[in-house]
């Protein structure tokens, strides 16, 4: 097996959305803003391949959107998921497998392409993996929450017949000694599952076991180093105090067993491992992936 950072597009999210009720005189100093309060963030993937298996997981916002939704992001950066692939050899057409943490657009919106009008999965060879309780959650949208589910990049998913699900952990954790559902996959034995329902409903974590070590793809529940104090939660989480559950229980679990954190939103943090300190559990060792 090996592993592969994936950078795409870089973003940018009002900070205050992004760090929930820590003042800016204090994440100003970690993610500075720009003069509209803007922070920048990666889209950052995981590409995992394993023999004739090149398995994504999840692939930025894509491109298919109108001049009017991308200037308000304010898209940046040298890369995109198509030049990373071809920095290491692959295509979209390579790859076997596209793993959706969960559908908000800045992680599935490169799932579908807009081809002479019509709309057509980005991935023609893969099967997508979602789990029935998120989409569900995403094609049936509170209001709060819609307008990061977008159904073209959604619906054409399903419509194409490349969807599979997973089961979903369904725990909304209300006990912080608990740590995160864990449920293993179909797609490799080395790739599990971890159930997270607090920024949204039945959010995946990939797990993989890789070189003896264990990688979590942290998605939402840890957007960033930034976010492993316990305070750190996102304004866009639909259920803070679920959340706050979830990431002191997986944080604990994590430390006990040496894990290894992929950020998928850190501007500048690939990976890190974590260390117990008289502020409570923080990062030990920052690191890239390819340095494993």
């Amino acid at each position: 097996m090996k592993l592969y950072s994936i950078e795409t597009e870089y973003f940018r999210l009002d900070g205050g959305a992004m760090f929930g009720v820590v003042p800016k005189t204090i994440w100003n100093k970690l993610n500075p803003a720009d003069e509209n309060n803007l922070c920048n963030w990666a889209m950052r993937c995981l590409l995992i391949e394993d023999g004739n298996r090149l398995i994504l997981i999840d692939n930025g916002v894509g491109n298919k959107q109108d001049a009017k939704f991308f200037g308000h992001y304010h898209l940046n950066g040298p890369h995109t998921l198509e030049s990373s692939l071809k920095s290491i050899g692959f295509s979209t057409d390579d790859i076997t497998d596209v793993i959706l943490t969960h559908l908000h657009f800045d992680h599935c919106g490169g799932s579908v392409d807009r081809i002479n009008g019509t709309l057509v999965p980005a991935f023609k060879n893969a099967i997508y993996w979602s789990n029935e309780d998120h989409w569900k959650w995403a094609t049936e949208p509170n209001a709060r929450e819609k307008a990061s589910f977008l159904k073209e990049n959604i619906l054409p998913i399903r419509e194409s017949g490349q969807l599979q699900m997973v089961p979903a952990g369904k725990t909304r954790h209300t006990d912080s000694s608990k740590s995160l559902d864990e449920q293993q996959s179909t797609i490799l034995p080395e790739i599990s599952f971890r159930f997270a329902n607090g920024h949204t409903d039945a959010m995946m974590l990939p797990q993989i076991r890789y070189k003896d070590k264990t990688i979590v793809y942290m998605a939402d529940l840890l957007p960033s180093v930034f976010h492993i104090p316990l305070p750190y939660v996102m304004g866009y989480d639909m259920f803070p105090l679920t959340t706050l559950y979830e990431k002191t229980g997986f944080l604990k679990e994590a430390l006990d067993k040496d894990f290894i954190l992929f950020f998928e939103h850190d501007p500048f943090n690939e990976c890190c491992t974590l260390q117990q300190t008289e502020r409570g559990i923080r990062q030990r060792d920052i690191f890239k992936l390819h340095e494993l």
